[in-house]
């Protein structure tokens, strides 16, 4: 049996939604007025490891998407020749921002590190959608920022947790490496989803080739699509054991 979460199996993935949906990145969904028919979008969270995102960044132009990929403003993934690289490809740059953890919940501080982080990686991209990073570890939410301010000031023109109603999009997420991750996910995870339950992307897979929804939003993490043996198994092993951290805090915060 072919593995899951592997770069062959994304492809697959890929294939199917070619098949059967308008693949969008985010930017372009947003400007849409009439959103009729069969649409999906696809985006990324780089977490780490910018040079798997790559690759998924090459296999998806090879097939003819654009997509989105959501960099974090960190020493190990904020690496311009890659975003510049991924960029060129066709595919859309977003910040993954992480402000109010970095100011320790100083809503004031925060929007300051985010207009000055903001302004760094738009020298690298051309910067037009935002999407928070979850930190589970941390006591503050970074989507927060923004009951206090409004992202439009910044030029920025949406953020997917707050500018897609979930309840006509259906929302799947490889977050905690798995597509049934609400037991342990924290913060990427949306009320009021019209998705249905699932397991493997063999299962999203179906879903897609029966057109189950008229529009989807897609995330994964391009860290856990890996090709060798080895860093799948290192990968499935350090998901593991932090889905087991992130099910006792969401149990102690009950």
């Amino acid at each position: 049996m072919e593995s899951d979460f592997t770069l062959a199996k994304y492809e697959k993935l890929c294939q199917a939604l070619i098949r059967n949906y308008d693949v969008q990145r985010f930017v372009d969904f947003l400007q849409i007025e009439k959103k009729n028919g069969h649409l999906a979008i696809l985006r990324h969270d780089v977490d780490k490891y910018p040079e798997r995102s790559l690759k998924v960044a090459q296999l998806e132009k090879e097939l003819g998407i654009r997509s989105s990929y959501y960099f974090r403003m960190m020493d190990d993934v904020f690496v311009p020749e890659i975003i510049q690289e991924i960029e060129k490809m066709g595919h859309e740059i977003g910040f993954h921002y992480e402000v109010v953890d970095k100011a320790s919940g100083d809503i004031g501080r925060a929007i300051e590190i985010f207009e000055d982080e903001l302004s760094e990686i738009r020298k690298v991209a051309d910067v037009q959608t935002i999407c928070m990073h979850g930190s589970p570890l941390k006591p503050w939410k970074n989507l927060d920022l923004w009951t206090h301010y409004d992202f439009r000031d910044f030029g920025i023109r949406g953020e997917p947790y707050i500018s897609v109603d979930f309840e006509s999009v259906a929302y799947y997420t490889d977050t905690s490496r798995c597509w049934d991750g609400e037991a342990s996910a924290i913060d990427d995870c949306v009320e009021d989803n019209i998705a249905t339950r699932i397991k493997t992307t063999d299962e999203l897979i179906d879903i897609i080739e029966s057109q189950s929804f008229d529009k989807l939003m897609i995330l994964t993490h391009p860290q856990r699509w890996t090709e060798g043996k080895g860093e799948w198994a290192r990968e499935l092993v350090s998901q593991k054991v932090k889905n087991i951290g992130k099910r006792m805090l969401k149990r102690r915060a009950k």
